[in-house]
This record gives C-alpha cells, structure tokens and sequence, in this order.
C-alpha cells in the first residue's frame, strides 16, 4: 500500500534520528492547533515519551509541555529541558504525586508496565489499572488519551487481516494483556460516569532504529542467529507516525472514550523481512519454526481513514534499520518479544 512517504534518507546520527522522531507534519500542527491549552505527558521515560514530548514542543510552541516520569536517568529529564520540554518528577503509583500535578485540558497517558510482568504480575497491574484510576479521578476535566495494545485482542487467523476495533477482548496468555483489558476498562468507566472524553490509543510496534521488532529481526540475521517464524506476521509503524497519531488524537477525543487501533496498512511477514535483511546485509537468513496459522494482528482501517497513510513505508523502514545495524549505530538493548505467544514478558 502507498504511504505519503516525506523522506528516504536514511538518519546518519542518534540526534539525526531523534529530528526526524520528532519532527511534526502539517497535519499534526494543525489538529494542535485545534484543541485549546497545555499538554502533559505522564509516563514519558520511555522509548518513545521524550520524542512524543519533543513533537509536542515543536508542534506547539507557544503552549507549556509537560513531561511527567520517575527519571531514573536524570539525562532524559535534562535532554527534555535543552529542547524547552517541562520535566516534572514524580511516581505515577502515588496518588498524592499526581493530585500535586498541574491540571492541564491535555493529557497523554503513556505509563505502563509489560517487561518482568511474569516476575511480578502484581506491579504490572498496579501499574495498569491503579495508576490509570489515579490519572481519571484527578483529571476528569481534561482529554486523556491513553496508551493501551494490541494484546486486548486474540489470536487471529492471519489471513482476516486483524482485529479491528469491534474485535471483542479476549486477550492472548498472561498477565500483561489482561491488565490491558483492565486499564482500557476502568478509564471507560470513569469517562461514562465523569464525561471525562478521552480515546484509547491502540498501538501496535512502533519502530525507532534502536529497538523494535524490525531491530530484533535485522540483528539477528546480522549477527547469524536464527529466527523463530512461528509468529509469523506482525503490524508495524514508525515512530514518528505513531508519534503524530497520538497528537493528533486529542483532537478526536469522545465521551465515553474509545478504543483506535494504530499501526502500520501492512500485515509483515517475519520471513520476508529476514531475506529482505539478508539482502542487504549480503548474507543468508537462519529461520527455524513455521509459520503459525494465527498471530497479533491489528486492522488500522480506522485510523488511516482518519489520519491518513504512514510517511515512512515498510520496505524504507527494513532499509533505514539495516543501514543502522550494519554501521553498529546505538540500540536500546532491549529485545521486544514480539515472538512470544505464551504471554511470558
């Protein structure tokens, strides 16, 4: 399918690919500039808040953003500051840390918890559903649009083309997804009892050259290891869409709140995108497994209705992360799991 494709150079540099991460279309500009007042992330230390909190910056200039996180590393917090982000430090799981927030008529709610989740299923619910209990009653006056997955939804045959909204949720194994399903329903309760308006974010694979599923496909071939193919499909966005998406949806906020699938118009096969690698690389791939007749897919169908095409396609995706893997650029060290079909994170 055809993307608005803006750029096919490739990034060179970490500040090149955070630009870039960063950089608003017109269109999120515009929707910004739509919805009244001051934006505050909460939840912004991880992989893709600081570039979202920068888009933000860039988009609006003249409003206050709002970064609100733990900052366990202080770098991130400064980095936001150099680039006229506002950081707040605080922990999320305390409710008298955010009943001290700024009350904003934005908000985007990122926090969430899914690594370790089978070393400790108690703190990724807490983190799920209590902290989003936390955010509603105190900020029932504002848009909330908050983060949620594509693990709400089972298991598909690949071939249907992925859950779409309407999907009913019947999450895949573990505790992560059904805290999922948990956090999506306690904020539309609150927005059903308080009016809050607000929109659920569904967002599946988001990919910045340090990380993601294409990164944990690329490196392995790279580096010789074999790919397991059993989850042999998945959907993918760059980050810089989905960062648009997110901005964009304040505009878009309902009472009750509901639920927008965000990703990429392509289902991609794990296979495909292993040879596509190896080409590039000039090497072979070592896939083990087969494909199995099921995977989690999302249908986006909504979302590029109503936001348009990607401006970065998949097959320029695969050769912007080879070129970063093959110059040994920075990563985030942190394998996505994308593979995993037990719920074991």
């Amino acid at each position: 399918m055809a993307t608005a494709e803006t750029s096919r150079s490739a990034p060179r540099t970490v500040d090149d690919l955070e630009e870039l991460l960063s950089r608003p279309t017109a269109a999120v500009v515009a929707d910004l500039a739509a919805v009244d007042g001051d934006i505050m992330l909460l939840g912004v230390g991880g992989k893709m808040g600081p570039t979202l909190a920068r888009m933000a910056r860039r988009a609006a200039p003249d409003r206050r953003i709002i970064a609100v996180a733990r900052f366990s590393d202080p770098a991130v917090a400064a980095a936001l500051e150099t680039h006229g982000v506002e950081p707040i430090r605080a922990d999320l799981l305390d409710r008298a840390a955010i009943a001290r927030l700024p009350r904003v008529p934005n908000v985007i709610l990122m926090a969430g918890h899914k690594f370790g989740t089978s070393d400790a299923p108690s703190h990724t619910w807490a983190t799920n559903t209590i902290l989003p209990v936390f955010v509603a009653e105190a900020m029932a006056e504002s848009r909330i649009v908050a983060f949620s997955t594509g693990n709400v939804y089972p298991f598909l045959p690949v071939a249907a083309g992925g859950a779409t909204e309407d999907e009913p949720l019947l999450p895949a194994p573990g505790d992560y997804a059904a805290s999922c399903i948990g956090r999506e329903r306690v904020l539309r309760w609150y927005s059903e009892t308080r009016g809050t308006p607000g929109l659920i974010y569904r967002l599946n694979y988001a990919i910045d050259l340090r990380y993601g599923v294409l990164h944990d496909i690329g490196r392995r071939v790279r580096d010789g290891e074999p790919i397991d193919v059993t989850m042999g499909h998945v959907n993918v966005i760059w980050q810089g869409d989905a960062n648009a998406v997110a901005l964009r949806c304040l505009r878009h906020c309902t009472t009750p709140t509901e639920p927008l699938n965000v990703t990429g118009p392509e289902t991609t096969s794990v296979r495909a995108a292993a040879h596509a690698f190896a080409e590039h690389f000039g090497t072979r791939a070592i896939i083990t497994g087969e494909e199995a007749p099921t995977a989690l897919l999302s249908d986006a169908s909504r979302a590029l209705e109503r936001f348009g095409p990607p401006t970065v396609s998949v097959a320029t995706l695969i050769a912007w992360q080879a070129d970063w893997l093959a110059r040994r650029m920075p990563t985030l060290a942190k394998p996505t799991g994308f593979e995993v079909r037990d719920g074991s994170f």
